[in-house]
């Protein structure tokens, strides 16, 4: 069977406003159900909305950072649908004249880079939210704090070929976001939503098929997102080979990811535009968008993902692999950049300390780059690394150094000094230390000298005991050298 993965993405972003879409009410997560309501998130006849102007500048952003063209006029629209947790009974977003529209990613993919392109980012409000009870009751709850959260839609043309390029796209939006300080993108949260489209172009002789559309919703992670797109393309080739549907007879579906299974789920017949009955809001009036606005918004852009890793690996000279981990989070990489600056020694040393041993402390203590910063500023871990490279301390005696610095919350020099842990480095004071050794070990020495070489770490290990790590391992290991000889 010969054929081509066609997949589309629709990401929602919820954005990083002090109050909601289109009132003064609080944009939080969470919270008692049922508080952060007022007469226009909640539809109170009367009740008119007024365009949050933030909302508008952060689609701003996000349309410059993703190379889209913002457009002169936009409007917002009514888009019509009942749910229990959409108590207008209508969503405030944007239909024909969207905020940004023509822009692309590129991505990286085995075959190296890859533009998406993308139709349109829009603005629009979030719904509330349905709790179902797990009590058997049958019962359901909503709570509309969510309801007037401002998103943006982020609405890809189908050129994603394979479930990992789908991950890598939606991954590369976090990322813009987050640089932009416009959103958390906390998948868990819901900030960052994904519906993927998907279908499979199928090939028989000088003939192209398309399969049924199917819309999969559900997915609150790049693991589960992967996960419902594999499973879809082998649920689909199955369906071409016993069913053969295509996609001009029966259109395009919604499925449901379940996780626990690992599959997707028949939900409904997806709406078209013309079942949404969409027509302007008529409380708010188009919006002008100034050119020279516009231009002046650039100057706010951040030095996106995309450019710093090219920098990254001109000016600090690291591997792609390296560069990627520190990129995945803009504080990450702040960190990392002004540890280098301290540091006076190779800027990868410094990466490899920030990708593993703090990498391993956040994910240890469940913290984010910014509260381990807090007690752990980049300077301090720039000093550890030249106290390393000067011999003041030993590589083994750093570790447990740093360690002390998170759960202290002071510097290296201060914990060295404390806690007496300044490397012995004066050679007279040293070779009398491993004189004794020898004298100690005498069988092990005559094993050295019948040519036994590996019984050399042994008899270092003696001499770091003997001084409780405090010997400079490179002057010990020549020490030991010379003395065995004579």
């Amino acid at each position: 069977m010969k054929y081509d993965v066609v997949i589309g993405c629709e990401v929602h972003v919820q954005l990083l406003t002090e109050t909601k879409a289109f009132c003064s009410c609080r944009n939080t997560f969470g919270g008692e159900p049922n508080t952060r309501l007022c007469p226009v998130c909640t539809g109170l006849p009367g009740a008119l909305p007024v365009a949050n102007q933030t909302l508008v500048e952060y689609a701003v952003l996000a349309g410059l950072a993703m190379n889209c063209t913002i457009v002169p006029v936009t409007k917002f629209d009514r888009k019509n649908y009942i749910y229990p947790d959409m108590p207008k009974g209508y969503q405030i977003s944007q239909f024909d004249m969207p905020i940004c529209e023509k822009g692309f990613l590129e991505i990286d993919t085995d075959g190296g880079l890859k533009k998406i392109r993308i139709i349109r980012i829009h603005m629009e409000e979030d719904a509330g939210k349905n709790i179902h009870t797990e009590d058997r009751s049958g019962l359901s709850h909503v709570d509309l704090n969510r309801a007037g959260t401002p998103l943006l839609e982020i609405v890809s043309e189908p050129d994603i070929r394979s479930p990992d390029d789908a991950v890598a796209y939606v991954q590369s939006i976090k990322h813009i976001m987050e640089y932009l300080k416009i959103s958390d993108c906390n998948m868990e949260e819901g900030s960052l939503r994904c519906d993927a489209n998907i279908n499979l172009w199928v090939y028989e002789g000088d003939k192209k098929y398309a399969t049924p559309i199917v819309e999969i919703k559900n997915m609150n992670s790049f693991k589960a997102m992967k996960a419902a797109l594999e499973y879809e393309i082998l649920r689909q080739k199955e369906e071409w080979t016993t069913k053969r549907l295509l996609l001009k007879d029966v259109g395009k579906v919604t499925r449901g990811y379940q996780e626990k299974t690992q599959s997707t789920i028949l939900q409904r017949h997806k709406e078209e535009s013309a079942e949404y009955r969409y027509f302007p809001e008529p409380d708010l009036k188009p919006i002008l968008i100034d050119p020279a606005w516009v231009e002046s918004m650039k100057s706010r852009l951040p030095e996106l993902p995309a450019q710093k890793r090219k920098r990254f690996a001109e000016e600090w000279g690291l591997p792609e692999l390296d560069i990627g981990k520190l990129l995945v989070d803009a504080e990450l990489a702040h960190y990392f950049e002004a540890a280098c600056k301290e540091y006076k020694g190779e800027p990868k040393k410094v990466a490899n300390w920030v990708i593993t041993e703090i990498g391993n402390m956040l994910n240890k203590e469940s913290i984010t780059i910014i509260q381990f910063r807090e007690k752990v500023p980049p300077e301090s871990l720039g000093e550890l690394l030249n106290r390393i490279d000067s011999g003041v301390i030993s590589g083994k005696m750093a570790k447990g150094i740093f360690s002390d610095m998170w759960a202290e919350g002071k510097t290296p020099e201060q914990i060295i000094n404390e806690k007496g842990l300044k490397q012995i480095d004066d050679q007279e004071s040293l070779k009398d230390i491993v004189r004794e050794v020898l004298d100690q070990n005498p069988k092990t020495v005559e094993d050295y000298k019948n040519g036994k070489e590996n019984v050399l770490s042994f008899l270092m290990g003696q001499v770091m005991k003997a001084t409780r790590g405090k010997a400079n391992p490179r002057l010990s290991q020549d020490l030991l050298k010379e003395l065995l000889q004579k």
